[in-house]
């Protein structure tokens, strides 16, 4: 009969053949992010916008590439002191600011009543070159600053130099090794106070998590993980240690995204804790709420703001 194995016959099961290992393709790896955006995602998770006091912010546009913003905000201010207790003024300021948007050209523009006139640029020279510039001008001396970043972006690597006023000359230069690894370095020259520094960088990304580690010759040495849990949160820690002046900080927090809101907190070693909650109460309005405590040095912040117009 058909298929009856006959008395005394074995059958065989075919081995599995070997999975034969991904070779990385070097002619097509992925361009990676800028160099100094390597801890992007921890930055965004354990650095919010914290603040103190009252802020309103509004922004109007007047043209699909044109729009105004004001900005209002009332709160103490932190003022150096030589004791161990938090000594706080009471301050308020208004902002002025216009923004100019387009495909290939962004400028942005923002005065205080302080004084201080600050001014944003980015410019698409060509497909794969692009110029960004930042400036401000104070009436405090020695605090007026400009800088100049020429980005060259490459299939597989990203490379940038930057201009300064001080005689500040730097570059950096991100490579695309595997996949997921990328690596990188710098160097900077300030001429004015006659420093220079050279710096590596590592950033190892999957759909899961992101790695990253910097250390840099003025001392700095920079570790960030951020682990994607579900689509809606993320868990993030980074280590700062600077081996010339011995200063050593470790935080973890997290990044909550709902349908309406965004929270996000973080605890570090110094015993200080702060939330951050952006609540879209409708299109175009949302509602903030900011929250830190430092249990060290007993200073507790609040701050609420609305912000109106995207």
């Amino acid at each position: 009969m058909a298929g009856v194995v006959p008395p005394g016959a074995t059958m065989h099961k075919e081995d599995p053949k070997p999975t034969k290992e991904e070779k990385v393709d070097y002619f097509n790896l992925p361009c990676p992010i800028p160099y100094e955006e390597i801890h992007r995602e921890a930055f965004m998770s354990l650095k919010p916008d914290l603040f103190e006091g009252l802020r309103f912010d509004l922004t109007r546009g007047l043209n699909p590439k044109f729009a105004l913003s004001h900005s209002v905000y009332m709160g103490p201010t932190t003022i150096p002191s030589q004791s161990a207790e938090t000594i706080k003024i009471p301050t308020a300021q208004y902002e002025f600011g216009a923004n100019f948007m387009d495909p290939k050209l962004m400028l942005v523009g923002r005065v205080l009543t302080d004084g201080r006139l600050t001014a944003r640029l980015k410019c698409d020279l060509i497909e794969n070159l692009s110029l960004k510039a930042n400036a401000q001008l104070t009436n405090e001396p020695h605090m007026s600053h400009g800088i100049a970043y020429f980005d060259y972006k490459g299939k597989d690597y990203r490379a940038q130099f930057q201009l300064g006023n001080g005689a500040l000359f730097g570059a950096n230069y991100i490579q695309s090794v595997t996949q997921n690894l990328s690596l990188g370095g710098e160097v900077f020259w300030a001429g004015q106070h006659r420093k220079s520094g050279i710096g590596y960088a590592a950033r190892y990304n999957t759909d899961k998590m992101v790695a990253t580690g910097q250390v840099a010759s003025t001392g700095m040495v920079a570790l960030s993980y951020v682990q994607k849990v579900s689509e809606k949160v993320s868990l993030a820690s980074d280590f700062m240690y600077n081996y010339m002046s011995r200063d050593v900080t470790a935080s973890v927090g997290y990044d909550y995204i709902l349908r309406q809101c965004r929270l996000r907190g973080k605890i570090d070693s110094n015993g200080c804790t702060s939330a951050f909650l952006e609540e879209r109460l409708q299109m175009g309005l949302n509602f903030i709420l900011s929250a830190e405590i430092d249990h060290k040095k007993k200073d507790y912040k609040f701050g609420f703001g609305l912000t109106v117009g995207e």
